[in-house]
C-alpha cells in the first residue's frame, strides 16, 4: 500500500491542510491498495485562489500557445497509457482491455481535440456593427465521478483550458489515484503553475466547498441527478454558471425489421460495459410484441457469455445498491431470465449480469438508474407504443434505434426526448455533443459546444 501526500496546487504538490486521510480500496478483492488526503475547505480555498492568481495570464495567453500545451498533454498521456490503464483497473476494478480501449483511450482523443479546437475556434467574429468577443468564464470547481475518472476529468479540464479558463478539480473518493496521474502529466506537460489544481476529498466537505466557493464562476458536477440538484441550488442562489451531466434510463428502441440479434447483442454488450456503471448506458430495451420471445431468449444467452469477462461494481455500498434493484425487480414481478441478486464470487464487489423480462414501464426497474449491469426488457405494441415508453421517465441522456429502413430510424429519434441516439449502432463520436434533456442535465460536454460552455461573450459596438 501506498500512502500518497499532498494536493497539487499552484503548480505544485503542497501538504493537506488535516490529517484525515481516503483508503482507496481494489473492488476485485477489497484490499486497500493507496491512501490520499481528505482536502478540508482551507485546500480548497488554497486551491481556488490559486486558479484565480493564475487566472489573467492565462487569459491573456494566445490561443495558440494553449493549443500547444494540450498537443503536448495529449502526447504525456499516450506515454504514460499503460501506467493509467494498470491505475484504472486497481481503482476501479475494470478489465485490463476496457481500461486500455476505453478508460487510458478516449481521453488521449479528447484532449487531442480540445488541441486543434483551440489553434482554430474563433474566439473573435463579426455581426453588423460590433465585434463578439468569446472570453474564459474564469475559474472552473470541476466535480468528477468515478466511473469513467480520467475522461470525465479530462473532458472538462481540457475545454476549459483550450478556453483560457483555470480549473480546481475535486475528483470521485473512489478513484482518485488516476486523477494525480493527470495533475503529474499536466505538470510534465509544461501547463504553467495554478492552471490546473487537484484537491482530493469527499464530496459532502471537498465537492461542497469547491461549489459554494465564491471565487468559482463555473462549477461542471458530472454525477447523480440527487446531487447535481443540490449543486444546481448551490449555484443558481450564487448567481454562478452551472454544468451538469446527470442519470440516464436510455431506452435501445428495436423497431420490426430491424436486424434483431445485432441489436439486442450490441444492446446487451452495451450495458454490461464497464459492468453498467455508465450513465449514458441502454438499459431498457424496447422489442415489439411479435419479436419479444426472440429478444429475450437472446438477450439471456447474451449476458449468460459475460462471466468472468464482467469487472466489480466499484464498492460494496454500490454492489447492495444494485442487488437491491434486481431484488425489487423480482418483487415487483419482473422475471429473471439471467444473473440475479446472488453474488457471483465470494470475493470482491462482483454482480452477475442480469436480464430481466416481462418489465412494464412502471416498474422501479424501469424508471431508476440502477448503474449497474441490469437490463430491462419491454414489450411494445406499436411505434407510437415505443416512443411513449422510451419518452417516459424522467431522463433523456442517451438512446439508440434499430430499424432496417434508416430514414425511419431517424424519424423516430427525432422524436425522443434525449441528447444523443445511436441509429443501427453507431459509433462514439468524441467530437459530438454529449449531454441530456429534462433531469440528465444542463449543458453538454466535448467537441465545440463543449468548448463553448467555458466562454462568455462581449460585444464591442463601433
Amino acid at each position: 500500500m501506498k500512502a500518497y501526500d499532498g494536493m497539487y496546487i499552484g503548480g505544485a504538490w503542497r501538504p493537506a491542510a488535516g490529517p484525515d486521510v481516503i483508503e482507496v480500496v481494489n473492488p476485485a478483492d477489497g484490499q486497500v491498495i493507496a491512501t490520499v488526503p481528505a482536502g478540508t475547505v482551507e485546500d480548497v480555498d488554497a486551491a481556488v485562489r490559486a486558479a484565480r492568481a493564475a487566472l489573467p495570464a492565462w487569459a491573456a495567453t494566445a490561443p495558440a500557445e494553449r493549443a500547444t500545451r494540450l498537443a503536448v498533454l495529449r502526447d504525456v498521456l499516450v506515454a504514460r497509457q499503460d501506467e493509467i490503464a494498470r491505475t484504472v483497473t486497481a481503482e476501479l476494478g475494470a478489465p485490463p482491455k476496457l481500461s486500455q480501449t476505453v478508460h487510458a483511450a478516449v481521453p488521449i482523443v479528447v484532449a487531442g481535440s480540445y488541441a486543434e479546437l483551440a489553434a482554430t475556434y474563433p474566439f473573435e467574429e463579426r455581426t453588423g456593427n460590433s465585434t463578439v468577443l468569446h472570453e474564459p468564464v474564469g475559474v472552473v470547481g470541476a466535480i468528477t465521478p468515478w466511473n469513467y475518472p480520467l475522461h470525465q476529468i479530462v473532458a472538462k479540464a481540457a475545454p476549459a483550458l483550450a478556453a483560457g479558463c483555470t480549473i480546481v478539480v475535486k475528483p470521485a473518493e473512489d478513484t482518485p489515484l488516476v486523477a494525480r496521474l493527470l495533475a503529474e502529466a499536466m505538470h510534465e506537460a509544461g501547463v504553467p503553475a495554478g492552471v490546473f489544481n487537484l484537491v482530493t476529498g469527499l464530496g459532502p466537505v471537498a465537492g461542497q466547498a469547491l461549489a459554494e466557493h465564491p471565487g468559482v464562476d463555473l462549477v461542471s458536477f458530472t454525477g447523480s441527478t440527487a446531487v447535481g440538484r443540490r449543486i444546481g441550488a448551490v449555484a443558481a442562489a450564487a448567481v454562478k454558471k452551472v454544468a451538469l451531466e446527470l442519470g440516464g434510463k436510455s431506452a435501445n428502441v428495436i423497431l420490426p425489421g430491424a436486424d434483431l440479434a445485432r441489436a439486442v447483442n450490441v444492446g446487451v454488450a452495451n450495458v454490461m460495459s464497464n459492468s453498467g456503471q455508465t450513465c449514458s448506458a441502454w438499459t431498457r430495451m424496447l422489442v415489439h410484441r411479435d419479436q419479444y420471445d426472440e429478444a429475450v431468449e437472446l438477450a439471456a444467452a447474451a449476458a449468460a457469455k459475460y462471466g468472468d469477462r464482467i469487472g466489480p461494481l466499484v464498492n460494496a455500498k454500490q454492489q447492495e445498491r444494485v442487488r437491491g434493484y434486481i431484488e425489487k425487480g423480482v418483487a415487483e414481478g419482473a422475471r429473471l431470465v439471467a444473473g440475479g441478486p446472488d453474488a457471483p464470487r465470494e470475493q470482491g464487489c462482483f454482480v452477475s449480469p442480469t436480464v430481466f423480462a416481462d418489465v412494464t414501464p412502471d416498474m422501479t426497474i424501469a424508471q431508476e438508474e440502477i448503474f449497474g449491469p441490469v437490463l430491462s426488457v419491454l414489450r411494445y405494441e406499436d411505434e407510437e407504443d415505443a416512443l411513449r415508453i422510451a419518452n417516459g421517465t424522467v431522463y433523456g441522456l442517451a438512446g439508440a434505434v434499430w430499424a432496417a429502413d434508416e430514414a425511419q430510424a431517424v424519424a423516430f429519434a427525432r422524436r425522443m426526448e434525449t441528447g444523443q441516439v445511436d441509429i443501427n449502432g453507431g459509433r462514439f463520436n468524441p467530437l459530438a455533443p454529449f449531454g441530456g434533456y429534462k433531469q440528465s442535465g444542463v449543458g453538454r460536454e466535448l467537441g465545440v459546444h463543449g468548448l463553448t460552455e467555458y466562454l462568455q461573450t462581449k460585444s464591442l459596438q463601433f
